[in-house]
C-alpha cells in the first residue's frame, strides 16, 4: 500500500465531500458511455452473427464480464487504491469500445463478444465507485453518500441511448462503419472519466482511510472500522444479489411481455424508462431512510416494494398501466435494497476484509442478474409473465426469512462479533 498521511478529522470531512462529487461525475461520464453502448449491443450482435437469437448475448457478454473484472479491480483497489482501479477499468472499458468498431468493420463475431465483455470493466468500476463514496464515511451518512454516487447515473443512464441519433450522424461524418458512431460518444465519456479520476480524486479515500485504521491500530485503541461481522456481511451480499436477480428477471422480460400484448414500441420504452427512473432517481432518500432507520429497516422496505411490484406484475398482467406502474415499483424496491445493502456490507465487514467482500458482492450481483435474465426466457415461455413473478417471489421471501434480528446499525470497535 502507498504511504499516505494520517488526515486530521476536519480535513477528512472536506476529503469526503470533494470525493462524492467527484465519483458523482464520473458516474455520469460512465453512464453516458455506458447506456449508449448498451442501446446498440443487441442490434450489433444480431446484425454481425446474422441471427437475432444471437442479440442477447451482447448485454451477457458485458454481464459477464463486469463479474470478470469485479473481484481483480477490487483487489487493484486494496493494494493500490480507489483512484487507479477506478481509472483502469474505465481503460479496459475503453479498449473494448475502440474493439467494438473494429469486431463492426470486420463482422467478426467472436471479435464484438470479446469487445462487449471487456467493456463490462468499465461497469464494473461504476459499481465500484458506490463503495468509494463509502470508504470515508460516517455511519451517519454513509447511505446517504453512497446514494447520491447511485443517483448520478440516472442522468448518463437517461442522456446515453438519447445520443444515438447523433452519435450516428456523427460517425457518418467522419467514415465510421454504420451503427458505431454513437460510440464516439462512448470513447468521450470513458476517457473524460480517466482524467477526472487520475486528477480529482485525490487524496485516495480507500487509501486514506487504511492509514487511518493502520494508525489507529498502532496506537492501540482499536479499529476505527469496528469488529468484523461476517455473518451479517453475508447477509448483505445475499440481499443485494437477490434484489438484484428479480429485478434483472422481471425487467428484462417486460419488453417482450408488453409487446405481445399488443403496447407499441413507444408505450415499451416509456415503461423501462420509468422503471430505470425508480432504480436511481430516489436512491438518496433510501439513503438518508437507511442513515436514519438503520439498514436493516431499508432492506426490508425494499423487500416490501419488490413483493407490491410482483403481486402487481401477477394480477395486472393484462393491464400495461399497472405492468408500468409493477416495474416502477420494481426500481424503487431493488434502489432501497441495493443502496441499504451496500452500506450495510461496508460496515460489516473489517478493513482486511471490507474490499474483498465488496469485490464479491458485485461478482455475485452480476452473475446472478446474468443467470435470472437467462432463466427468465424459460420461465415466461413456460408459465408466463404471472407466473415469472410468483417464481421470483421465492428470492424476497428468502430475504426476509434469513433477514439478521435488530436494526444492524453499525457496530463499534470491540464488541462481539456477530
Amino acid at each position: 500500500m502507498p504511504d499516505t498521511p494520517v488526515l486530521p478529522p476536519a480535513d477528512v470531512r472536506g476529503v469526503q465531500r470533494r470525493t462524492v462529487v467527484v465519483l458523482s461525475i464520473g458516474q455520469v461520464l460512465g453512464g453516458v458511455a455506458f447506456g449508449a453502448t448498451i442501446s446498440l449491443g443487441a442490434v450489433l450482435a444480431a446484425q454481425i452473427s446474422g441471427d437475432e437469437a444471437y442479440s442477447g448475448l451482447a448485454t451477457a457478454a458485458v454481464t459477464l464480464g463486469t463479474a470478470a473484472f469485479a473481484a481483480p479491480l477490487a483487489a487493484f483497489a486494496r493494494r493500490r487504491g480507489r483512484r487507479p482501479a477506478l481509472a483502469t477499468g474505465m481503460a479496459v472499458a475503453l479498449i473494448g469500445v475502440l474493439l467494438v468498431v473494429v469486431g463492426t468493420a470486420t463482422s467478426i463475431f467472436p471479435v464484438l463478444l470479446l469487445a462487449f465483455a471487456l467493456i463490462g470493466a468499465g461497469q464494473a468500476a461504476n459499481l465500484q465507485s458506490r463503495f468509494a463514496a463509502a470508504d470515508l464515511a460516517t455511519e451517519a451518512s454513509r447511505g446517504r453518500d453512497l446514494s447520491v454516487v447511485v443517483w448520478a447515473t440516472t442522468l448518463g443512464a437517461v442522456l446515453g441511448p438519447n445520443l444515438i441519433g447523433p452519435g450516428e450522424a456523427l460517425g457518418a461524418m467522419v467514415g465510421m462503419p454504420p451503427l458505431t458512431g454513437p460510440y464516439l460518444f462512448t470513447v468521450a465519456g470513458q476517457g473524460l472519466a480517466i482524467i477526472l479520476y487520475l486528477a480529482a480524486l485525490r487524496p485516495d479515500p480507500l487509501l486514506t482511510a487504511q492509514a487511518a485504521v493502520a494508525a489507529d491500530r498502532s496506537r492501540g485503541t482499536g479499529s476505527i472500522a469496528g469488529a468484523d461481522r461476517p455473518r451479517v456481511a453475508r447477509f448483505a451480499i445475499f440481499a443485494v444479489a437477490a434484489a438484484h436477480g428479480v429485478m434483472v428477471s422481471v425487467m428484462a422480460m417486460t419488453p417482450v411481455h408488453l409487446l405481445h400484448h399488443g403496447a407499441t414500441l413507444t408505450i415499451v420504452g416509456l415503461t423501462i424508462s420509468l422503471h430505470i427512473a425508480g432504480m436511481y432517481a430516489l436512491a438518496p432518500v433510501f439513503g438518508v431512510l437507511a442513515d436514519r432507520w438503520g439498514r436493516m429497516p431499508t432492506i426490508l422496505l425494499g423487500q416490501v416494494l419488490l413483493a407490491a411490484s410482483l403481486v402487481l406484475a401477477l394480477v395486472g398482467q393484462d393491464s400495461t398501466a399497472l405492468v408500468t406502474v409493477a416495474l416502477v415499483l420494481l426500481g424503487l424496491g431493488w434502489s432501497a435494497a441495493t443502496v441499504a445493502g451496500a452500506a450495510l456490507l461496508t460496515e460489516a465487514s473489517d478493513e482486511d476484509r471490507r474490499t474483498r467482500r465488496q469485490g464479491l458482492s458485485d461478482t455475485v450481483m452480476s452473475l446472478v442478474g446474468a443467470a435470472g435474465a437467462i432463466a427468465a426466457g424459460v420461465i415466461l415461455g413456460w408459465i408466463g409473465y404471472g407466473g415469472l413473478a410468483l417464481v421470483v417471489g421465492v428470492a424476497v421471501v428468502a430475504v426476509v426469512v434469513c433477514a439478521p434480528a435488530g436494526r444492524l446499525t453499525p457496530q463499534r470497535a470491540g464488541s462481539a462479533p456477530t
